[in-house]
């Protein structure tokens, strides 16, 4: 049997307005504590853009993550959210930001006493008025967008791990956010389903321009789905590099950065 030939670059890529920012990081100082595990980073995300934040196992990449969802407040510095200051709003305006996005945690932290329905829903519930009806037809609707429609009425404990995680994503797009947050998609997941679940990010890109941002380790989905990364450093509390994986793995000298997209071990000559 003839091999196909692989491919590591990213066929969806966009191009982007270098002023057309929905968010904006400056000066963030990110930790837990008396702990400070990123110093003074700075970035923005385009809209539309597949973003990656790498970076090495205990950087601060969830740590981060949580500054960039409302989770947890930062040390210092500010997040903008289309322009707003996400941490530095009243408490009615920080609300209306935050309903801007929606968040995949990475254990898909489905309610397990729910069906797939009733946690799509669950948003809804919350955040708006609708009648009964009119959210469970948005419910579906989210379903069958990620392929699992059929299997509203099923519980979590019922579902593959894979299966799981594009529930997840489902229940993240409830309230129809422009910018969805994955924390590890892939992780966990066989290379099949993670490849699926590939494929399934590129084309909710491509069909609602959300903006995706996500935190991973895991090299395939980067070379696959990423437009553009940064990745952080635990040793200098910084992000030292910035681009697209490719042009990351082929042309940067900044050894870990090497290291980390070429799967090199660290007394690699």
């Amino acid at each position: 049997m003839k091999k196909k030939k692989s491919s590591q670059s990213v066929s969806h890529a966009k191009d982007f307005s270098l002023e057309d920012s929905v968010i904006e990081v400056k000066a963030l100082r990110s930790g837990y504590g008396s702990t400070v595990l990123m110093d003074g980073i700075s970035f923005d995300v385009k809209r539309g853009e597949i973003f990656g934040i790498l970076g090495g196992s205990g950087c601060g990449k969830s740590t981060v993550l949580k500054n960039l969802i409302g989770l947890n407040a930062p040390i210092g510095g500010n997040i903008y959210i289309q322009g707003k200051n996400l941490w530095n709003s009243p408490p009615k305006e920080k609300l209306a930001i935050l309903n801007q996005f929606g968040v995949m945690y990475q254990q898909s932290a489905l309610f397990g006493s729910l069906t797939l329905l009733e946690n799509v829903r669950l948003p809804m519930e919350e955040f708006t008025s609708l009648p009964i009806d009119a959210m469970n037809t948005i419910s579906r609707m989210k379903l069958r967008m990620v392929g699992l429609e059929e299997f509203a009425n099923h519980m979590p404990a019922e579902l593959s791990g894979g299966m799981k995680k594009r529930a997840a994503i489902a229940r993240a797009m409830a309230l129809d956010p422009s910018i969805l947050f994955l924390d590890e998609p892939s992780a966990g997941l066989d290379p099949i389903t993670s490849v699926e679940l590939d494929h399934l990010i590129i084309r909710l890109s491509r069909t609602l321009n959300v903006t995706f941002v996500i935190v991973t380790h895991e090299l395939a989905s980067i070379f696959t789905i990423a437009d553009r990364v940064i990745v952080l450093d635990k040793e200098s509390k910084g992000i030292i590099a910035e681009g697209t994986p490719e042009g990351l793995k082929d042309t940067s000298n900044i050894d870990f950065v090497v290291r980390f997209f070429n799967r090199l071990p660290k007394d690699f000559q």
